[in-house]
């Protein structure tokens, strides 16, 4: 959007960072980020972006691919450009034909932020396309249902010693992340600022990771083996044979007390009934299907 930065600088043609931008990170890039930045642990490993600039607002990142590049614990090599070129032609034969719109690495377990190196390689990519995006992604962090990951893109210094904003504040979404202490302390607002990313899923990329941990029916036919059977049988009965006892003992010390003296005594306590019921149930349901399986395994086999 043309317009005037932070409203002290001079009027221009060509389109200025918003802080409406998002980045959309297919689930397939994220994946291979998160396999490949697991793989290098304890080394930081870099790869490049591709996809497609959307609009002025929307950065769409559709895969990845992983670059040779060799890099210590706290900074990694600058792009091969040899193996990018090669790659791109490669890419393109199999009909993957989108941009690189930026490079990703990780940060194995020391969070989301860009070092001098970081920032010497994110110049070079904004020399060819100013839009361009750093993403970095903490492999050790990331837990399931987690991602440690981040985006950023480099704020040029002379707006910053004349005093105007890196980018157009229109919208509340490039602040809904709150950045980190460690993020802050290694510049970020002062060298570089936050993008928010956001997931995407197609309907092949939904089936696919939908049928990720989908139990198959012939699971149900698998039996236990005897001897680890037996030994869960006996552990149940033993729990089982506990728990009557304390419900005896707790049965003998509610005689003679009333209703609300009983729920007093009861609180905070284990309720052995439940515990008791819980177990038949189990035990019933576990030697159920071990009985039928055998049987169907006997018949059919």
């Amino acid at each position: 959007m043309p317009g005037n930065i932070g409203g002290g600088g001079g009027f221009t043609d060509s389109p200025l960072p918003d802080c409406a931008e998002k980045v959309h990170v297919s689930s397939l890039a994220l994946l291979k980020m998160l396999k490949h930045g697991r793989a290098g642990v304890p080394m930081e490993v870099m790869g490049l972006m591709l996809g497609q600039f959307v609009d002025d607002y929307t950065i769409n990142c559709v895969d990845v691919f992983a670059m040779p590049q060799s890099g210590t614990s706290v900074s990694v090599e600058a792009v091969d450009p040899v193996f990018q070129t090669k790659m791109l032609d490669m890419l393109q034969q199999t009909g993957r034909g989108e941009m690189v719109v930026g490079w990703y690495h990780s940060h194995p377990g020391f969070g989301c932020w860009l070092s001098p190196t970081d920032i010497n390689t994110q110049n070079s990519f904004e020399a060819l396309n100013p839009r361009a995006v750093a993403l970095v992604v903490d492999p050790i962090q990331s837990v399931k249902g987690k991602v440690v990951i981040d985006c950023f893109r480099l704020i040029n210094p002379q707006l910053m010693m004349l005093g105007q904003e890196p980018r157009q504040t229109t919208s509340n979404v490039g602040h809904i992340n709150k950045p980190s202490i460690q993020a802050l302390i290694h510049g970020l607002n002062r060298h570089y600022y936050s993008i928010v990313i956001d997931y995407r899923k197609n309907e092949l990329e939904e089936q696919m990771l939908m049928n990720l941990n989908k139990r198959n029916w012939t699971s149900g036919l698998v039996v236990d083996k005897y001897q680890d059977h037996q030994q869960k049988n006996e552990q149940v009965v033993d729990k089982m044979l506990s728990l009557t006892k304390d419900y005896n003992e707790r049965i003998v010390a509610e005689e003679g007390k009333t209703a609300e003296e009983i729920i007093v005594d009861l609180t905070g306590k284990v309720d052995p009934k439940k515990h008791l019921e819980a177990g038949v149930n189990d035990l019933m349901s576990s030697n159920i299907i071990q009985c039928l399986g055998t049987m169907l395994d006997t018949v059919v086999f």
